[in-house]
């Protein structure tokens, strides 16, 4: 398979068939430096969030760029990066389990890894294994500051958690981290700090989130560091949400119009299985068309785009491409083996996606 994919390399792209998903690596290499750009002039480490694109080679070329290190949602997503050469690493999710602790100490034991904890029960199932293994890891508290997910729910918690973390052989307390980073974000954390200064706690590490609201991240204070992870591909959804452009979006899905059954539909060889079924954030369909953009891609079944042609002054015909801009880039990768770095209309490169399915 590999050969198969590096014999692609140099080919145009209309050799390549359909559904295949396109990055534009000019578009990415300047999301890439702009970001980077960005957090370094306003004094906050880049730690990419490798859950988009999760490539080891891309990955690497994000801290060539200048990123202190990177993100993962999950261990076994970290484990595939360090087998890329990754090698530090912060495991932004809850660690629990025999299986994982033992994968964990393995993964502590050949890189520079930091997780998360939002509850003591889990930092001293981690303590127990760190001391078992001789070794010492680094931990933040995850902070719930308005995301609703995982993390404490108020500073006095954070607290609380942090003076047990101290207690507990194995684990350094090194800071705080939530997602994703708004306002609300700033009153929490600061209160936070406060708090522990006044019990004697300093941290060094304040880690923020999210892209949709990362380019006005700096002006929210006591953050050290930013976990974006869309930025690299862009999508719709953050083109929505006035993050970036469509001309910053450096995915697209080529896709081939496969039947034209009425005047007012086409049918697409993308479906769920190649777009997922995210839907966009205050914008119509599954995904943008580029060439027919008052198309609606209405629905998807699994293996079939179903698209809404009701709107457009001209339609597409039978055996005709078209490139898409997804909704949601990340799922679109984890649906991928592959993905195809386009230059100038040729194939420049051939990616496996790694760590696609690495959900473990």
């Amino acid at each position: 398979m590999a050969a198969v994919l590096a014999a692609q390399a140099g080919t145009t792209l209309e050799l390549i068939d359909t559904p295949v998903v396109t990055i534009d690596l000019d578009v990415m290499d300047q999301n890439i430096a702009r970001l980077q750009s960005y957090l370094s002039l306003h004094g906050l480490r880049n730690r990419p969030h490798v859950k988009t694109h999760k490539i080891p080679s891309i990955a690497r070329m994000q801290v060539a760029a200048g990123a202190a290190g990177i993100t993962c949602q999950k261990l076994g997503e970290a484990e595939v990066m360090a087998e890329g050469g990754l090698d530090d690493i912060l495991l932004t999710y809850n660690v629990l389990g025999e299986a994982k602790l033992e994968r964990l100490v393995a993964l502590a034991d050949r890189i520079s890894l930091t997780v998360t904890v939002d509850h003591a029960d889990i930092a001293a199932e981690l303590s127990q294994a760190m001391r078992r293994a001789g070794l010492m890891l680094p931990v933040l508290i995850e902070c719930d500051t308005g995301g609703r997910r995982c993390g404490v729910q108020t500073p006095a918690e954070a607290v609380e958690l942090a003076q047990a973390i101290t207690r507990l052989p194995g684990l350094i307390l090194r800071g705080l981290m939530t997602y994703p980073t708004a306002p609300a974000s700033g009153a929490f954390m600061g209160e936070t700090i406060h708090l522990l200064k006044t019990k004697g706690i300093l941290v060094d590490v304040v880690s923020g989130g999210g892209t949709p609201g990362v380019w006005t991240v700096h002006e929210i204070p006591g953050f050290t560091e930013h976990r974006a992870g869309t930025y690299v591909y862009n999508d719709r959804n953050t083109v929505a949400a006035g993050a970036a452009t469509l001309s910053d979006c450096a995915m697209r899905i080529m896709a081939t119009v496969v039947s034209r059954p009425t005047p007012d539909r086409a049918i697409l060889d993308a479906g769920s299985k190649t777009l997922a079924a995210d839907l966009g954030q205050g914008v119509a369909g599954h995904g943008l068309i580029v060439e027919y953009p008052d198309a609606v891609l209405a629905a998807l079944s699994e293996e079939h785009g179903h698209v809404d042609l009701s709107l457009c002054r001209r339609a597409p015909n039978i055996g005709e491409r078209v490139s898409i801009v997804p909704n949601h880039a990340c799922v679109v990768s984890n649906l991928h083996n592959e993905v195809y770095g386009v230059r100038g209309g040729r194939v420049d490169v051939v990616w496996p996606v790694d760590a696609r399915g690495a959900v473990r």
